[in-house]
C-alpha cells in the first residue's frame, strides 16, 4: 500500500509532503498504519471535507492511498478534519518532518 501525504498552509505556510509504501516499513510500523487508516474510516469518507467558514493559518492536507483496491484521495483543512482521522495525520507528518 502506498500513501501520498500533503500538508500545506499554517502559520509559515510550509509544505510537508512525501510517500509512504507499507512494504518499505517495519513490520510493526506498517500494521500501525493500517489500524490508523482503519480507525480513521479513511475509505469511507468524501473526497473533500469542508468547513462553513475557514480560519486563518490553518494547515490543509491532502491524503491519497494505493492499495490493491484502488485509489482514494481525501483533502480537508484542519477544522474540517474527523477526530478519529487525526491520529492517522500526526502520524503521516512526523514521518517527514526533517530532524
Amino acid at each position: 500500500m502506498k500513501i501520498l501525504f500533503e500538508r500545506t498552509g499554517g502559520f509559515a505556510g510550509l509544505k510537508l509532503q512525501g510517500t509512504l509504501d507499507t512494504s518499505d516499513l517495519p513490520p510493526t510500523q506498517a500494521h500501525h498504519l493500517k489500524e490508523l487508516l482503519k480507525k480513521s474510516r479513511f475509505f469511507e469518507l468524501p473526497a473533500e471535507l469542508e468547513l462553513q467558514s475557514p480560519g486563518p493559518d490553518q494547515f490543509n492536507y491532502k491524503v491519497t492511498v494505493e492499495n490493491e483496491s484502488g485509489r482514494h484521495t481525501v483533502e480537508a483543512c484542519d477544522g474540517a478534519i474527523p477526530g478519529e482521522m487525526r491520529p492517522l495525520l500526526d502520524f503521516l507528518a512526523r514521518s517527514f518532518r526533517k530532524p
